[in-house]
């Protein structure tokens, strides 16, 4: 098998003396869609922060494409093709739905390629067209998880990485968030780490998956199998 796009070696990060992180491993493939499943407090959050560089590993390493970034500025990691959208969406509630948008391409100069992008984005998601002017914090929900999603689209990355893309949502939207998921690694290659807590369908949408437990890895494997696995059933899947 070719070289990861992404792997984590025995990743170990602190919040001050709290160990977060306890020799985390783990590897995404260009292509692929790997879930990072688990309760609260597990410590998803955190993997996602210490691969983008907005903590970093006391232990261990993070390599993209091969090269290590553990130790690399977050600006740096965005440069080297991480997307990072958080948890909580961040997007800007005071700028239009466009303006946040070229936020996600702000070192782009070629105004012909950010058009390019722009159309992308509005094909995946025709309700930012409609909503272009309208500022980003009078968005519903919904709206505002695919802005988030666009913004860091805009930034043709080489992996997405998703914390809790579906928190707060309606069912109905948790299912268009999904699918918007699935058509992202499918229609535009975008690798894809996806932090979720509704176990379930996460790992409908995945190809591998994790299980974090208070910091450690305790499962992996391929996501179907996992979704049939009696201790993520119980764990997990509340069924």
């Amino acid at each position: 098998m070719a070289a990861a796009l992404l792997e984590l070696r025995d990743v170990h990060t602190y919040y001050g003396q709290i160990h977060a992180l306890k020799g985390v491993s783990l590897t995404v493939h260009e292509g692929e869609i790997v879930t990072l499943i688990g309760s609260n407090g597990a410590g998803k959050s955190t993997t996602l922060r210490t691969i983008s560089g907005l903590l970093r590993p006391r232990q261990g390493d993070v390599l993209l494409q091969g090269k290590s970034v553990g130790s690399a500025p977050p600006h740096k990691i965005v440069q080297a093709g991480v997307g990072h959208v958080p948890e909580g969406r961040g997007i800007f509630p005071a700028l239009t739905v466009l303006e946040n948008l070229e936020m996600g391409a702000y070192l782009l100069r070629d105004r012909a390629e950010l058009e390019r992008r722009l159309g992308t984005v509005f094909q995946l998601f025709p309700r930012l067209r409609e909503r272009a002017v309208q500022k980003g914090g009078t968005l519903s929900g919904g709206e505002q998880q695919m802005l988030a999603i666009g913004r860091a689209l805009m930034q043709q990355p080489h992996i997405m990485l998703l914390d809790e893309p579906s928190m707060g949502l309606a069912p109905l939207l948790v299912e268009e968030i999904f699918n918007i998921v699935q058509r992202l690694n499918r229609e535009q290659q975008t690798t894809i780490l996806l932090v979720e807590q509704n176990a379930q369908a996460a790992l409908q949408v995945a190809h591998r998956a994790y299980v974090l437990e208070t910091g450690k890895i305790t499962m992996s494997g391929d996501a179907k199998e996992l979704l049939q696995d009696t201790r993520v059933i119980d764990a997990y899947l509340g069924l």
